[in-house]
């Protein structure tokens, strides 16, 4: 059993309240505690400093993106576009710009995965971005 003081952890009490709790509570109140803190500083450090409370509908607009029809269809024209594009290029160019943009590797990692230097796969995606720029100017 710990002993704690009530107005540490409520900021409505006014005077001091000791009382034992078990030590998982005692436990579990210190890591609310810490994970307030630590709330805190992540607000601080990335200044973010707004509340959803604002009153212009910030917390409606951050929970209820509604694409229209058109930015729908447009999506899936890029997507289709990008794909076709994909296709057209030689199969190295395409295999490691999809690892590259798709998949989030590295030039590093997809050069160690495929055991060739990275210079190769830098210059391999620079190509291939040309070639997808050449396709996408062409069918624009």
């Amino acid at each position: 059993m710990k002993r704690i003081n009530l107005r540490e952890y409520y900021p409505f009490y006014k005077a001091d309240l000791f009382v034992e709790v078990p030590d998982e509570v005692a436990d579990l109140l210190r890591e609310s505690v810490l994970m307030e803190e630590a709330y805190r500083i992540r607000t601080y450090r990335h200044k973010a400093y707004y509340s959803l409370d604002y009153g212009d509908n910030i917390e409606r607009k951050a929970l209820i993106v509604a694409l229209s029809p058109y930015e729908i269809i447009e999506e899936h024209w890029t997507a289709e576009m990008i794909y076709k594009g994909i296709s057209t290029l030689p199969e190295k160019q395409a295999q490691r710009i999809y690892a590259h943009f798709f998949l989030g590797m590295t030039k590093a990692a997809i050069a160690q995965a495929e055991g060739c230097a990275v210079t190769a796969v830098k210059t391999s995606i620079r190509k291939g971005l040309h070639n997808l720029k050449k396709f996408f100017e062409e069918n624009s």
